[in-house]
């Protein structure tokens, strides 16, 4: 039976970002060290579960992600009165944020219900 490598580690390559922070004076992209914990994704066995809850994750993530987008964007240009341009970054920023965030909340929740051996 061939071992099915787990690639969610891959995430953690995101924690280099982290660098720019200590090395210049953008201290904003110190947040990316928090995706260092990612790694510990090549040391999990990948199963079904794994495999459902990260894809559940990823999904409501991303539809958070864009709803959050949109509503932001809308909002700075049409009752802030921002340029197109600034208030689609702001835009950009704030959902990609949420994003990170859901997605991880998500995956701690669903590791925690299995831990516990609470099903779906």
């Amino acid at each position: 039976m061939k071992r099915k490598r787990n690639i969610y580690g891959l995430m953690g390559l995101f924690s280099l970002l982290g660098f720019i922070g200590i090395f210049t004076k953008e201290r904003g992209f110190l947040a990316f060290f928090a995706f260092v914990v990612d790694f510990g994704y090549f040391f999990i066995k990948s199963d079904e579960m794994l495999e459902a809850y990260m894809d559940k994750a990823a999904s409501l993530a991303f539809y958070s992600g864009m709803l959050v987008t949109a509503a932001v964007t809308l909002i700075r240009f049409f009752f802030a009165g921002q340029p197109g341009n600034t208030a689609l970054l702001t835009g950009f920023a704030s959902g990609w944020g949420v994003s990170v965030m859901v997605h991880g909340l998500l995956i701690g929740y669903y590791q925690f219900r299995e831990s516990w051996g609470v099903g779906e």
